[in-house]
């Protein structure tokens, strides 16, 4: 059986860090999709961008990794943000036709009660955080860093009004996946905001339930074995380790995740 998929993958990165490619963003998991026969490009859009700008940043990489590889479509795996990012692509901007597959992870696909809250704050005491986000980030790359409008795509509110808004192709495959810190300190990096999202939200990745993450194929919640759990920068292997020496019920690496998808992806024709 081949394990590779038909069609090239093209890697979406979230917020908040620039995707440096093979030595950035995702850790190992280029390096072990490409083993297995992928072809692999990543989207480098803005790491603070607005959702359709961001999305026009995907669109023009897709059509670029056609233009390389001549393949007729691609499969997307994006993180975070990145999976809205995708989905205003497909939806909107009409990638639908190019996109056999999105798969998400960690993507807050109903938005974050958390953020609601953080949105409640002095709306000039916000837009000025966002201004100093913004100057961050364009420091780093970004080109059009947008970070108020960014918290404010992330509200529930912005979410159902997203949904509602860029509904799902019927010509792409739909799959997501969500993970939870199993205690706050399951991934130190992580721990004040897991705990403060734990009180609003309960179970979380360190920054969303999984609750917000399913959407369309959802795969269920994934943790690792003893008392870790995986945490929302686990999902794309920041920390660059197994998560668990010892055998075990759960994810004992993430690249696991990531050879299960493309290997079903394969299964499917895609």
């Amino acid at each position: 059986m081949d394990t590779a998929p038909k069609y090239p993958v093209l890697l979406v990165h979230g917020m908040a860090v620039r995707d440096n490619g093979r030595t950035g963003y995702w850790g190992r998991i280029p390096q072990a999709l490409e083993e297995m026969g992928c072809r692999v490009s990543f989207a480098g859009q803005d790491s603070q961008g607005t959702i359709p700008a961001n999305a026009r940043t995907i669109l023009e990489r897709i059509d670029s990794v056609l233009a390389q590889t001549g393949a007729e479509k691609v499969n997307i795996i994006a993180h975070s943000k990145g999976g809205l990012d995708s989905r205003y692509a497909i939806s909107t901007l009409g990638a639908g036709a190019k996109v056999a597959s999105l798969t998400t992870l960690c993507t807050p696909h109903r938005g974050s009660r958390t953020v609601d809250c953080l949105m409640c704050f002095p709306k000039p005491l916000v837009k000025l955080a966002g201004k100093a986000a913004d100057g961050w980030f364009r420091s780093q790359g970004d080109q059009e860093p947008a970070s108020y409008q960014v918290f404010q795509s992330l509200t529930t509110a912005g979410a159902e009004a997203f949904n509602r808004e860029n509904p799902d192709d019927a010509g792409v495959y739909y799959q997501s996946y969500a993970f939870v810190m199993k205690h706050p300190l399951s991934d130190p990096t992580l721990s004040l905001t897991n705990f403060v999202v734990n009180l609003i939200e309960g179970e979380n990745d360190g920054l969303l339930p999984p609750e917000t993450m399913a959407w369309g194929d959802f795969k269920g919640i994934r943790t690792a074995p003893g008392r870790r759990g995986i945490s929302h920068i686990d999902a794309v292997d920041m920390h660059r380790r197994i998560f668990a020496k010892k055998p075990g019920k759960g994810v004992e690496d993430i690249v696991e995740v990531y050879r299960e998808i493309v290997l079903e992806l394969a299964q499917r024709g895609f």
